[in-house]
């Protein structure tokens, strides 16, 4: 593939880190945005330097000058925006949580699949090249007991729920809640680490009849657990760490980042950082770039895979938890 040209779906402050990034990687560019209204699609367009604005999907989707939709609507409209892009026969990068549903997703990498289109997760861990680090490291600590992980990170839109509104972010009509955004990070790291837990149950933190805005999920894996909290309605330390019979792994800023990978074991300490940038987009927005140049489907379907994973995880959990979505 010559050149990977954007349409973007979505207007919110992702878009705009997204496009950061974009603006500064060979190979990709924003070539047309979408928004419900002309007037936010053309502020976001002045700003990156695209031509085009559509407030019709469908007229995005039959431009030909765009091979690539990124979607990064609210959560429950990227399963029928992903498949129509699909279906229309565009390549999709869609932003996490994937879908709000795990057959959702099974139904949407069997289409790409079968159109051979491109269909990526955008959630930069998997790009990230303390990743490959962070594996490279885990038996280090040898068999392990507890992986305990924190991502909190106090909304502003917290305050708005206090206040009595109900913002998208917490609003189960939107496919909302905690844990299906910044607790996502700690799943999604567990899953691409472990595979699939055994068991787990979530414990949420509800605010009447919002969706969670904080909360513990719990999973067992063979011979270990692992804790993965989460908030948006209070404040403190990020980190994840994997404690085994021989040392530990603690990963500076948790989850989402994976800023530094610290290895002790009984016979010494060791750091690990192969990410001099702290922009952790930038990576991705490369990574996917290079992947997608080198029609590297075998990784993009290893990262699927993960995906999957973390979509049946977070559905069955939520449910657990009596956290109901449209359509459950």
């Amino acid at each position: 593939m010559k050149e990977i040209n954007l349409g973007t779906i979505g207007s919110g402050p992702i878009v705009h880190t997204i496009l950061d990034a974009v603006q500064m990687t060979e190979g990709i560019a924003c070539a047309a945005v979408y928004s419900r209204t002309r007037e936010r699609g053309q502020e976001l367009a002045a700003q990156y330097g695209v031509s085009k604005v559509y407030t019709d999907l469908n007229e995005m989707f039959a431009d030909e000058s765009v091979n690539f939709i990124y979607v990064a609507s609210p959560n429950l409209l990227h399963y029928q925006q992903t498949k129509a892009a699909l279906l229309a026969g565009k390549n999709v990068i869609c932003e996490k949580p994937f879908c709000t549903k795990a057959q959702q997703a099974r139904e949407l990498v069997e289409l790409s699949k079968e159109r051979g289109l491109f269909l990526i997760d955008a959630v930069p861990t998997a790009f990230l090249p303390n990743l490959e680090i962070l594996k490279r490291e885990l038996s280090k600590v040898g068999r392990m007991k507890l992986v305990l992980s924190n991502y909190t990170q106090y909304s502003s839109r917290y305050d708005l729920v206090k206040k009595g509104e109900i913002p998208n972010i917490f609003n189960p009509e939107f496919g909302g809640g905690c844990l299906m955004d910044i607790n996502f990070y700690n799943v999604y790291l567990n899953a691409a680490l472990f595979g699939m837990p055994k068991a787990y149950t979530y414990y949420p933190n509800r605010y009447g009849s919002l969706a969670d805005t904080s909360g513990v999920l719990v999973m067992q894996y063979d011979g270990f657990i692992s804790e993965a909290a989460g908030a948006k309605d209070a404040w403190g330390v990020n980190y994840f760490q994997i404690e085994g019979e021989d040392g530990y792994i603690y990963i500076k800023g948790g989850s989402n980042g994976l800023a530094e990978v610290k290895v002790v074991t009984r016979e010494k300490e060791e750091v690990f950082n192969r990410q001099e940038n702290p922009n952790r987009w930038l990576y991705e927005i490369q990574n996917m770039t290079k992947m997608i140049k080198e029609n590297d489907h075998v990784q993009n379907d290893r990262n699927l895979d993960v995906m999957l994973m973390v979509m049946e995880i977070l559905e069955s959990a939520r449910l657990g938890a009596g956290i109901q979505f449209p359509g459950d």
